[in-house]
């Protein structure tokens, strides 16, 4: 027995698809992407946990592959 299929009630639009997102869609991950570049270009606001130095180093060496800065 064959499963019945299902057309829509009405043809695709022409230009394409219509969707609408809405204005928090892009704004919150915009907004989180601008605060964790700030955080890798100034890792001395993170306040992050004294622990293993290599993870300084490691941030240090990605700000200066950003800004293409000698060290």
């Amino acid at each position: 027995m064959s499963a019945p299929t299902h057309t829509r009630p009405h043809p695709a639009p022409a230009g394409g698809v219509d969707v609408r997102l809405p204005w928090w869609a892009i704004a919150l991950p915009a907004i989180t992407f601008a605060v964790l570049l700030l955080l890798i270009l100034n890792p001395a606001d993170a306040h992050a946990a004294t622990g293993d130095p290599a993870v300084g180093q490691l941030l240090d060496r990605i700000q200066q592959a950003v800004l293409h800065t000698a060290p």
